[in-house]
């Protein structure tokens, strides 16, 4: 039996997360509404999660000291990492210790933030089907691959990084140099390894939202959403949709390598499992354990959408990940650099029929920072999808 508390008052639940961007946000909403006292924690002040939580920190999440001061100093009952730049041994020394308990485990927020651990654990331990794929320390070794085996084309980027960040496809020698400079000054950690990966022709790709969650007889279940299919550019999400139509034998191979996965890493929680797909075939491509940014689709889309399941299964409450409506999400971009931004056209946004909005209230936009998103549900897919779209469009960011 689950057991909670009031928020401000001895007897509170106490969650703090580790990063509080858009994704952040959305997490402390869904654990506010089931009586939690929330902790938002992140580099800059002001951040989305800042905006709504009980309590706000700022501190740099990577040093392993601050982290350590922060989580005794306040004491919470469960710490759940948002982001991937955060001290993770400093979590596991701590969660050794029973200081606290780390969502999911202290140890998948360590391999997942590591393109290096988590692609070893799913190739290399469980046998899961990837693409090919190498890790180097310099060009010399990043030519040397690609020579010996990795071929044109193929795709590099930095073992910690997100939203697509220093990742970049080389088709032919000449794109070698470009593509490692680009690695570099996109990891989350400043310069150093990369992987390689052998470019997999694939039809689409999707995120197979896996939750893992106490079921009535207290044992952990692994519930499966509906596929997202979601559209890239530069290895940032711009569109998804939801349900994205597959054949049987996928399906039920995408489920068998989450599964295969979130049973290692283990824990309570919810995990966005990317997957290549073509045809029948599955491949493996990564895994974040937490919300995913594709997810936010099921906004509009889920009875439960990806971050009340994750509050819902953190806390050891039953779940369901049952589709209301198929649905869209479409991006938001800044298009401006600047500090307290306004937006024109949120009256004409939502005069579009079956949509809604989020605006994350970033303190600061740039041109391609990720400012809001667009969502739409409709009988079809195709027709939520440009529902979003030009829901988005509408929406003008502007110097104030």
């Amino acid at each position: 039996m689950t057991t909670l508390g009031t928020p401000l008052s001895p007897s509170a639940t106490k969650v703090m997360l580790l990063g509080s961007g858009e994704l952040g946000k959305e997490v402390l909403i869904a654990l506010q509404r089931l009586g939690v006292e929330t902790i938002a924690v992140d580099r800059y002040e002001n951040a989305p999660g800042h905006q709504v939580a009980h309590h706000a920190r700022t501190i740099t999440m990577s040093d392993p000291a601050q982290l350590k001061a922060l989580i005794e100093a306040e004491r919470p009952h469960l710490v759940v990492p948002e982001i991937e730049a955060i001290a993770t041994p400093m979590l596991q020394e701590l969660e050794a210790a029973g200081a606290v308990r780390v969502i999911p485990t202290a140890r998948a927020a360590r391999l997942t933030m590591d393109r290096e651990g988590i692609r070893r654990l799913a190739a290399e331990t469980l046998g899961l089907p990837t693409s090919p794929y190498k890790f180097c320390d310099s060009l010399q070794e990043l030519q040397a691959a690609i020579d010996a085996g990795i071929g044109y084309p193929c795709i590099v980027k930095p073992v910690m990084s997100s939203s697509g960040k220093g990742q970049s496809k080389i088709d032919g020698p000449a794109d070698v140099r470009s593509a490692w400079d680009y690695a570099m000054s996109g990891g989350r950690v400043g310069p150093g390894r990369i992987i390689v990966e052998g470019f997999i022709a694939f039809d689409y790709e999707i995120t197979q939202l896996t939750v893992r969650a106490v079921g009535t007889s207290g044992e952990i279940e692994t519930h499966f959403c509906e596929p997202i299919g979601h559209l890239q550019v530069s290895g940032d999400y711009v569109e998804s949709w939801q349900p994205h139509p597959m054949t049987p034998k996928a399906l039920a191979e995408s489920r068998r390598i989450a599964k295969a996965v979130t049973d290692d890493l283990g824990g309570q929680g919810l995990y966005g499992v990317e997957l290549f797909v073509k045809g029948d075939d599955v491949w493996f491509s990564e895994v974040s354990p937490r919300p995913h940014d594709t997810g936010m689709v099921t906004m509009i889309t889920q009875w439960q959408n990806e971050f009340e399941l994750h509050a819902r299964a953190i806390l050891g409450l039953p779940v369901s990940t049952e589709l209301r409506s198929p649905g869209a999400s479409a991006v938001i971009y800044g298009g401006v650099q600047a500090q307290g931004i306004v937006f024109d056209g949120v009256d004409e946004a939502l005069q579009v029929p079956q949509t809604d909005l989020r605006l994350f209230g970033k303190p600061e936009s740039f041109s391609k920072r990720r400012m809001g998103v667009a969502l739409a549900f409709d009988a079809d897919v195709e027709k939520a999808r440009e529902q979003a779209r030009l829901a988005a469009s509408k929406v003008r960011p502007r110097k104030a």
